[in-house]
């Protein structure tokens, strides 16, 4: 095992606190982590104005990874004009860092609708609706226009689609499933499903399909167990995915990667769910999805053996049925201590 670089933006709310375990757990696995921290997020912006000075981008981008808590303002609050932090950090950094593949697994808890899910799915992190491609015409004015175009590029979606095949190739059910909806988005579906047919043949223990992105909300919720890896692109990954974590068991254990596979700069790694400022310091916060979340991270880092030790341990912690009062900390603590 190495040491690794890595910058850490606690961000807001529950953010540092949750991060703070995922970095216990981390060191419990016998990694060593050189931490950076970076001061993001709301509490910045209210502060200062700034969302990602470019001094703050540069060093970022100097890191193995970075592990992200939560931003965002206390609900209700209208100090941060919506989309400033969305657009500003997370969308810059995803854009800057060429994060294009956005990874989530779902594996279902104790108690969850779908309590034996095991998928994954695979989101096309850098264009599609997210890409900014837009704009008004005759602003405030009664025959107000607005455009919001959806850009895909064969290169952006065939690097997402052999991501997911590659992955879909190390699991073993060997399953993808292509989510769009081309009935209706006939170019831009036209072009994912041409993609994926085209390449399939270079992974011919992969069996894949296709559903639409409606019947998927459906099957997420009635069968969640056909689907193995999913791939789709920006728009619909950012709605399945809050289903899928619902359905696993609550987006406070869903983790994500948002992945840089060419290994150009760094990949981040964050949970999920949001700032939750009402339990920000009363240690109630479950940091379970901030310690997969890192899990990813040291998968991604080479550190196999310490990323399934890690997921192994969050797993039978879950499902040793613990004590619901135990805080923040003390969670940390004892998924360390089955390391």
């Amino acid at each position: 095992m190495s040491t690794y670089d890595v910058g850490v933006i606690g961000g807001d709310g529950i953010g540092p606190e949750v991060t703070a375990e995922a970095v216990k757990v981390v060191e419990a696995s016998g990694v060593t982590l050189d931490i950076t921290t970076y001061d993001l997020g709301a509490d910045r912006y209210l502060r200062t104005g700034d969302v990602l000075p470019e001094s703050d981008l540069e060093a970022l981008q100097v890191h193995d990874a970075i592990l992200l808590g939560a931003i965002g303002p206390p609900v209700g609050s209208n100090e941060v004009p919506p989309g400033t932090l969305e657009r500003g950090l997370l969308l810059r950094l995803r854009f800057a860092l060429d994060l294009y593949v956005n990874l989530r697994p779902f594996t279902g808890v104790p108690g969850a609708p779908a309590p034996d899910c095991d998928f994954v799915v695979i989101r096309e992190n850098t264009e599609g609706t997210y890409a900014g491609e837009g704009g008004f015409l005759r602003k405030d004015t009664p025959f107000e226009v607005a455009t919001q175009g959806s850009v895909n590029t064969r290169h952006g979606v065939e690097r997402c689609a052999r991501f997911a095949f590659e992955l879909a190739s190390s699991r073993p059910r060997q399953q993808l499933t292509l989510v769009h909806k081309t009935n209706v988005l006939t170019f831009a579906g036209d072009l994912w499903q041409r993609t994926v047919d085209e390449i399939a043949p270079d992974y011919p223990g992969v069996s894949h399909d296709y559903n639409h992105v409606d019947a998927t909300c459906i099957y997420l919720v009635e069968h969640p167990g056909r689907y193995d890896v999913i791939v789709t692109d920006n728009l619909f990954g950012d709605i399945i995915t809050d289903l899928a974590g619902a359905v696993a068991g609550g987006i406070g254990y869903a983790a994500s990667a948002n992945l840089n596979p060419a290994r150009t700069g760094p990949s981040l790694f964050e949970p999920v769910h949001g700032a939750a400022h009402d339990i920000a310091g009363t240690g109630k916060a479950n940091p379970a999805a901030a310690i997969r979340s890192a899990a990813l991270m040291l998968d991604h880092l080479g550190e196999a053996d310490a990323a399934r030790r890690v997921t192994d341990a969050v797993q039978a912690f879950i499902r040793s049925t613990p004590d619901p009062s135990l805080s923040t900390a003390a969670i940390g603590d004892a998924i360390a201590e089955r390391l």
